[in-house]
């Protein structure tokens, strides 16, 4: 699956002064949607999720492609691209660390650090390409693989998505593997045999983008190829009696 995306509608922000934006503040209100209730994967979100999930803003990441233009300044003009490290060179500035933000967050920067060399500065910023979210999954699951995240979705529901468990698949030890940087990793283990025979939905986690599920084989299936299958043998010892 491809992983990038040429937008259809192009995102155009213009850069404006912070003084002038507070005179509408409802032009810069995020739009909220409250989570379905009585869903415990809604209910039992954790604040960081729910914000990821109900801010509607994407958020920048390493192989973004930005289109800069500057209509009085053309000097300026430029085309970037975010580095692995989440660093964008700008023209003028230098580096800025930009993965994470949002494109409102993105024209703050850029104001505060054009600000000291263009006076007043307007800008158009355009997201050329951008990585649709995801997931993947692998290990006993009918179809590994790398998944588009749409929307909220939690470990059971990710599980579906790839085909379900497999016959040798160890349900009460699925793990998550969520990344935050090249240095830190978080491993989480979900109880989803647990989950299920108590219909309990509370502990189904939501997954975030780049999240990885691996699904290890049960100990049975491990030693089954090693067993005899059902039937009766001759106890070999007996040839020697």
């Amino acid at each position: 699956m491809n992983s990038r995306a040429i937008p259809i509608a192009i995102l155009c922000v213009s850069l404006y002064h912070p003084v002038r934006a507070a005179q509408n503040p409802q032009a810069q209100s995020p739009q909220y949607q409250e989570p379905v209730r009585g869903n415990a994967a809604a209910d039992d979100m954790d604040p960081a999720d729910f914000e990821f999930w109900t801010s509607g803003r994407y958020r920048l990441t390493p192989s973004d492609v930005i289109e800069l233009s500057f209509p009085f300044v053309p000097e300026f003009d430029q085309t970037i691209t975010i580095q692995p490290d989440g660093y964008a060179s700008l023209r003028g500035v230098g580096d800025l660390r930009v993965q994470s933000r949002t494109l409102p967050e993105l024209r703050q920067m850029l104001f505060e650090a054009y600000s000291p060399i263009i006076r007043d500065p307007v800008m158009t910023i355009v997201l050329k390409e951008f990585e649709k979210p995801y997931f993947v999954a692998t290990g006993e699951v009918q179809r590994p693989g790398k998944f588009e995240l749409r929307g909220a979705t939690t470990v059971t529901q990710a599980l579906a998505f790839a085909g379900g468990l497999t016959k040798s698949a160890k349900h009460s030890q699925v793990v998550v593997f969520r990344r935050y940087s090249n240095e830190l990793l978080e491993v989480k283990q979900i109880d989803v045999k647990k989950m299920f025979g108590s219909r309990d939905l509370s502990e189904d986690l939501m997954l975030r983008p780049g999240d990885t599920l691996f699904v290890p084989r049960s100990r049975m299936s491990q030693i089954a190829p090693f067993l005899p299958h059902p039937g009766l043998y001759l106890d070999p010892v007996s040839l020697f009696r």
